[in-house]
Order: structure tokens, then sequence, then C-alpha cells
């Protein structure tokens, strides 16, 4: 039987790093999968306008689930859609998260169309979002190619070096003042808040972490999750979107069963708490904390978050600071109201704001990409 101290061990560094070396090692990267990034700025079927969704479809977004999908039947324009078999109905109920991510998705399309100097019109929800808990087959958004030429914009020159950092920080460096104030200024058309203070931080920590405690072992939750990892380079390659856990360390683990999904969702195993237990660190290692709020929650409030947080993320890249988003406690489920009320008290927005991301950075080596479907697997056949 695995114990948990072995499994952790071997996930640490043990017997099977060891012995996954050599050839092997250098075939279990998820090659393909991140083909997406290497492709952005070309054109599918000669159409400019794919050179702009390109790389609309690296922006971040909540499980990497990608929810995007275009129509680009009417000339000059594009129309984005939700896929909805992409949602996240038991820790997104209200589909709000994805709408935030489909706000970073039209903030670079944006970008991408301004940095060859075309302007786009960007009119979100253009047949209304209506009043229902979930998102429908309605448009997010209509994006109009512009007569008037458009500035590029200098965060867009960072985009293929973005990410969403789950490592351990550097807890030798603090995130300065400066870089923070520069960060949240890029946070347009909001304002972000941010705190590096040593005892603030400890307690947004720690609150933080209770909720992913209260997430891991809420059932429906926690199972969303588990049915969405992708284990080694086949599944990820097959299925480029959900939770990757990539490479020769990954593989080995699976390879001899001592990971799973299954041992994921076993509560009270000791996979299971193994399983919490490697995400600890990034909560211990949180050097300062970013959060973006809105005035109100509707689905264009959401949509200016997703903008928001793309650009602040950028910012942060642009800086050589890491970023990852906490958005456990942000959630609407049953389970985690009181985490959401206890996070919203130290942040102290007004009272008429909602928060919508919540988000730890610092220092860290950089990741490699996140996998991606390839454009033209996101764009509406007729």
């Amino acid at each position: 039987m695995t114990t948990r101290r072995r499994f952790l061990t071997i996930l640490g560094g043990g017997v099977v790093v060891a012995a996954a070396t050599g050839s092997w090692a250098l075939t279990r990267e998820p090659t393909a999968a991140r083909a997406p990034w290497a492709a952005a700025g070309k054109m599918v079927d000669g159409d400019p306008r794919t050179r702009w969704l390109s790389w609309a479809i690296l922006a971040p977004n909540p499980h990497n689930r990608q929810p995007w999908i275009v129509d680009l039947r009417v000339p000059n324009e594009i129309t984005l859609l939700v896929d909805l078999d992409r949602r996240l109905p038991d820790t997104d109920p209200f589909d709000r998260q994805i709408t935030i991510g489909l706000g970073a998705f039209l903030e670079l399309a944006r970008m991408a169309a301004a940095e060859e100097g075309i302007a786009l019109d960007v009119k979100a929800f253009p047949d209304g979002a209506g009043t229902a808990a979930s998102l429908d087959l309605r448009p997010i958004a209509r994006l109009k190619v512009m007569t008037k030429e458009a500035a590029p914009d200098p965060l867009f020159h960072h985009v293929s070096l973005r990410r969403t950092n789950r490592a351990a920080f550097d807890v030798s460096r603090a995130v300065s003042q400066s870089d923070l104030e520069a960060i949240a200024a890029e946070a347009i058309p909001l304002r972000a808040g941010f705190t590096a203070d040593t005892t603030e931080v400890a307690r947004l920590r720690d609150i933080a972490w209770r909720a992913m405690v209260i997430e891991m072992n809420t059932p429906a939750a926690a199972i969303e999750s588990v049915d969405l990892t992708r284990i080694g380079r086949a599944e990820i390659e097959a299925n480029p979107d959900g939770i990757s856990l990539s490479g020769p360390l990954m593989e080995g683990l699976a390879h001899t069963g001592l990971l799973s999904r299954e041992g994921m969702a076993q509560f009270g195993s000791a996979g299971h708490q193994a399983m919490m237990d490697a995400q600890k660190p990034q909560f211990d290692t949180a050097m300062a904390f970013i959060w973006i709020a809105t005035e109100g929650n509707d689905r264009l409030a959401q949509v200016s978050a997703g903008r928001a947080y793309l650009r602040a993320n950028l910012a942060a890249t642009a800086r050589g600071v890491a970023m990852q988003p906490f958005s456990q406690a942000l959630q609407e489920y049953p389970e985690m109201a009181s985490s959401y009320a206890e996070l919203a008290n130290a942040l102290a927005p007004r009272a008429s704001d909602r928060v919508q991301m919540f988000a730890r950075l610092g220092y860290a080596p950089l990741p490699a990409q996140s996998p991606r479907w390839p454009l033209a697997t996101r764009i509406l056949k007729a």
C-alpha cells in the first residue's frame, strides 16, 4: 500500500525521477499540446482575423477549459460564443469565472489587432445577458474591425512569456511596492488592490488555504477538478485542456500506480491527503497579493474583470513577477460562503463591490506553456 510519506518522497524527487532519465524522459513532454504557442501570429485559411485569435487563445481561463468559440462568417467581424460543454457547474455554478476567462480572451484579441494598427470595437453581450444564472447561446461579444487606426499596447510584447505559475515562490525575495503599483495600474478598466505587508499576507495565505481545504473536501467540487485532470503526455495531447500533470515524474508516478484520478478522488486516503500537501507550498510562499473587484456582479462587470486581470498578469510578466490566481474563496457554491465573507472582510472592498480575482505574487522559475487546443478547433463550422 502506498503511504502518504512514500508518495511525497517520490513526488519530491525520489526513485521515479532517478529512473526517468535518458531518451524516455525526453519524450514525456506534451510538445504537440503546446504547439499553439509557437503558432501564435499565424493565419488559418488565409483569414487575417485568425492572426489575432491565435494570440487570444493563449489567455488565462479557469481550469484551462478554453471555453471560447468564434464565428467568422460575417466579414470584418468576430462573434465570440461560449462552449457550454466547457462550463464548471460545481465550482463555478453561475459561470462567473468562465465569463472572466472570456473577458481575458477579448482583451488579448484586441491587443493583437492593435499590434497591427487595427482597432476593434468590442461590444460585450450585444444581444443581452438576460437574468439567467448561467450563460447561454447568445453571443458573449461582437468585435468589429474599425476604419480608424489603433496604437500598439506595450504589454502585448509579454504575451509569449505569460504564465500561471503554480511553483513554490522564493520566500527570500519580496515584491517591491513599485512593482505592485505598476502591476495594479495596468488593471484597466478597473482598479486593483494589493498588499505585501507581511502580517496581511500571512492572514490572506491562511484564508486562501482554508478555502482550498474546503474545496478539496467538498465532493462535487473536488471531483470536478479530478475529472478534468490530465495525467501524462498521451492524455494531455488527447485533451489539451483541464489540469495538466506532465513530465517524466508524473508519468512515472502514474505508471507505478502512485498517481491516479481514482486515488485523488478517494477522500480521506493517503493519495488524497498527499495531493493536498503537494499544493500547500503554493499558499505558504505567497509573497504578495493582488485583487480585482467590480461595482456589482453582472456579466459586463465579469468581462471587465477578465480584461483587467489579463493586463495585470502581463504587467507582472514584464517585471519578472510570477502570478497565480487563488479562486477557491471566491466561488459561489454553498460550502464556500463563509470563506468568501472572510476574504471580503479582509480585503475590505466597498459594500457594493464584488471581488472577482484574487492572486498571489512572487518569484519562481518560468514554467512550461500550458496546453492549448489549436485555433482551428475553436472556429465555428457552418
